[in-house]
């Protein structure tokens, strides 16, 4: 992926050692010391974001990870939001260099400021690669079983790049704004991604029938991409049809690469088809930096306080956290204990047809932690 992510400076990060311990351990064997204490910056968010961060400390507690929450409270809607703070946020950001960060509530009024905390994280630290993780967990039949896919959404423009405008009263337009530059970029992300998972297939998810020019440029970049890769097999889909075939059929599909919006709106839907929001870990790239969040992004509100949401999706990222930090015995022991309990079918949280609180579903993943993998 270094390529795709941004160039020497990245392939420098990517390839150095972060750990000896965690480069000669097997993902069985814990390590025999731990050589470094990574400092991950975490934004607990808004919701039951906190919730899940407690969560991630007490699993990453009881199993002893090498890890260091530099935590920052970054809200606007309970006004805990500035300048001053973002700034600080960026700060540890872009000094630690991975973080994990859940939902950060955008609220729906305007209040003079078209773009959010969350947007504006995005474009100080661009991160323009968001990588969703659909997978069915074992254990959980859902209608769709064994399913693997992955959504990778372009997320610095489009839609989502906060140029709207009254031309006159009443008239209110939205500008989309789709790059050559950024296309080829988010596509190479996809073809690299492909190329080091395995992967066989990278479709293009697009709308270039009536948007001709914004998504025919998106489209064009993606097939321009492809011909460097003729290994990896290439097709594209119109976004309604690919809402459709998801649900009928995700079989399928591999990877699937698109702009902004529609990458927001069919992470959501892929979500529904393995369990909901509260399974479906994500992560978000730039060339240097790394963030772990939930792939579906919800604050989920009405569950606060309550210790019935579901910490699987950010388990899993933080998982996936270690894993980029080289950390593979911690990654393996976290994933394979979260797999377990679920597989198990004794503790599952309301979304999944249990009735188990929070607090008991992180206690099972706890006394899970020291089992073997699961294969």
């Amino acid at each position: 992926l270094a390529s795709g992510l941004g160039g020497p400076r990245w392939q420098q990060l990517a390839s150095r050692p972060l750990s000896v311990s965690a480069g000669l351990c097997s993902p069985e064997s814990p390590p025999a010391r731990a050589d470094a204490i990574f400092k991950v910056t975490m934004l607990p968010g808004d919701g039951v974001g906190p919730e899940l961060m407690t969560a991630v400390k007490d699993v990453f507690k009881a199993g002893d990870v090498p890890v260091e929450f530099e935590e920052f409270h970054l809200s606007e809607v309970q006004n805990m939001a500035s300048e001053d703070k973002l700034e600080q946020v960026l700060t540890s950001m872009k000094t630690n260099k991975v973080a994990i960060k859940g939902k950060i509530h955008t609220p729906m009024e305007f209040k003079g400021e078209l773009a959010s905390y969350e947007m504006r994280l995005r474009r100080k630290l661009d991160l323009f690669a968001n990588v969703v993780h659909v997978n069915s967990l074992p254990g959980y039949n859902t209608r769709h079983n064994n399913l693997d896919l992955v959504i990778i959404r372009e997320q610095t423009e489009g839609e989502y790049s906060s140029l709207e405008h009254e031309s006159v009263t009443g008239v209110i337009e939205c500008l989309k704004i789709i790059t050559r530059e950024k296309s080829r970029r988010i596509a190479k992300f996809a073809f690299d991604y492909a190329t080091k998972k395995g992967r066989s297939k990278v479709t293009a998810v697009h709308k270039a029938n009536i948007m001709k020019l914004g998504d025919g440029l998106f489209l064009q970049s993606c097939a321009e991409v492809a011909q460097l890769y003729p290994k990896i097999k290439y097709e594209n889909i119109i976004i309604d049809n690919c809402c459709m075939q998801l649900v009928q059929n995700p079989y399928q599909f591999d990877v699937l690469v698109m702009p902004n919006l529609y990458g927001n709106i069919i992470d959501n839907l892929a979500a529904g088809l393995v369990g909901g929001a509260g399974v479906v870990p994500g992560e978000s790239y730039s060339a240097e930096y790394a963030v772990f969040e939930t792939g579906a992004r919800h604050p989920f509100a009405q569950a606060v306080g309550r210790n019935i949401a579901n910490p699987t999706a950010m388990l899993l990222s933080a998982a996936n956290m270690l894993r980029h930090l080289n950390l593979e015995y911690h990654s393996h022991m976290v994933s394979d204990a979260v797999k377990r309990v679920i597989k198990q079918g004794k503790v599952r949280t309301r979304d999944l047809g249990g009735y188990c609180t929070t607090g008991d579903f992180v206690h099972a993943v706890v006394e899970n932690l020291r089992h073997r993998p699961v294969h």
